[in-house]
């Protein structure tokens, strides 16, 4: 006697079940009726007049369904808060429980991008669809396409986790302009770059860059780095914190695990320490300082439009971010040979596969004996023997 096409069907001897979407969730509610064929249609008129309710933004769920589980879930304060109320309260949320940097990325991105476009929006209301519409229409490169839906969809996700929302419309769906080039494509300077740049310097400044060209280092750790940090037995250099800008010199555990590391310390990058010592090393404090203050730098910003900026310019170098050192470093490593996997512990990743995904181009090709030291070592005797026996036999003149 059910009717499952229309939404409506029995589910016991005494009662009905009726299926309606509402503000985007599949809703089914039980009445209390016996499934008798009149009783079905009724249920089928119910069901007609609740959609039609919804239809006009009449409908109450506590007053259709009073004792239904979902009516607190589609109470007025809950299904009537904004995405621009909730991401308040959401970004509010995270302030705690992030770094500092993360914290104004993620407010950046609710400020100046989701609460503009979307703010207006009910959180039960938003669809997949008007997102992407919303994404299509910006022009920004697939990079910050991403930033801006990873931060909504973590948002969502708590937004799910406050049963504001039965799913996450963003959940497993990635929007991006195919065939773009990010706007962070690694671009490393050549050695006669380096060369440049370097010798547009001098002291401190020199150092820094010096260091971070071998090191690999973000400069956020460079800022943190404290002589204390340094292993000169061993060589090694224990990367442990990082300052951003956003956290206004506050130093902060790296964002990874894989980020509190040991890095070796080659031969120029121990040179660069070497010499900064006669600066900051009887502070016992940072090593490297802004020769301008004579304090630990503030943040990258400082450090690219006081020495940056002014060494690219002054070598005749085209410009690139500060960040390029750290690419100019992997690639320097990968091209010399260096094991990806050992390339990704020094620059904190957890595995390789990024660096091969990003500087797999850096990578050295097999040669034409690729290949032969593993022959030597694991072909078995019987086949050796055979294959020099195949080889005499050739070159032995048939009678």
């Amino acid at each position: 006697m059910g009717r499952d096409g229309r939404g409506v069907r029995a589910v016991s001897d005494s009662s009905i079940e009726i299926t309606f979407m509402y503000r985007g969730v599949r809703c089914r509610e039980r009445i209390a009726l016996k499934p008798t064929a009149t009783n079905l249609k009724r249920a089928e008129q119910h069901k007609a007049a609740i959609e039609h309710a919804i239809a006009n933004g009449t409908f109450d769920y506590s007053v259709t369904f009073p004792g239904s589980p979902r009516a607190a879930k589609f109470a007025p304060e809950a299904s009537r808060e904004t995405v621009a109320g909730f991401l308040g309260r959401w970004l509010e949320s995270k302030r705690k429980h992030v770094s500092s940097s993360t914290f104004d990325g993620y407010r950046k991105i609710v400020e100046l991008r989701l609460v503009p476009a979307l703010g207006p929006v009910m959180v039960v209301d938003l669809k997949r669809k008007a997102v992407k519409d919303w994404l299509d229409t910006l022009q920004i490169s697939n990079k910050t396409l991403s930033n801006i839906q990873s931060c909504l969809r973590s948002a969502l996700s708590d937004a799910m986790e406050e049963e504001l929302i039965e799913s996450n419309p963003l959940a497993g769906w990635t929007y991006a302009r195919k065939g773009e080039v990010k706007d962070d494509d690694v671009d490393p300077f050549s050695p006669e770059e380096q060369q440049a740049i370097l010798g547009a310097l001098e002291g401190q400044g020199r150092n820094l860059v010096q260091f971070a060209l071998w090191t690999g280092m973000r400069t956020s750790e460079l800022v943190g780095l404290e002589w204390g940090d340094i292993d000169w037995l061993r060589g090694e250099v224990h990367v442990t914190r990082a300052i951003t800008q956003a956290a206004k010199g506050k130093a902060e555990v790296t964002k990874t695990t894989s980020g509190r590391r040991s890095i070796k310390l080659l031969g120029p990058a121990m040179e660069a320490l070497k010499v900064q010592k006669t600066f900051t090393y009887l502070a016992n404090l940072e090593v490297f300082q802004n020769p301008r203050t004579g304090e630990r730098w503030a943040g990258d910003g400082p450090i690219r439009k006081t020495l940056w900026v002014y060494a690219l310019k002054k070598a005749g170098v085209r410009y690139r971010r500060p960040y390029q050192t750290r690419h100019t470093y992997a690639s320097m490593m990968l091209s010399a040979g260096e094991h990806p996997m050992w390339v990704a512990q020094q620059m904190g990743h957890s595995d390789w596969t990024m660096i091969a995904r990003v500087y797999g181009r850096w990578m050295p090709t097999a040669d034409s004996l690729a290949g032969s030291k593993a022959e030597a070592i694991w072909t078995p005797t019987s086949t050796a023997t055979s294959d020099e026996q195949v080889r005499k036999d050739r070159l032995t003149p048939s009678h």
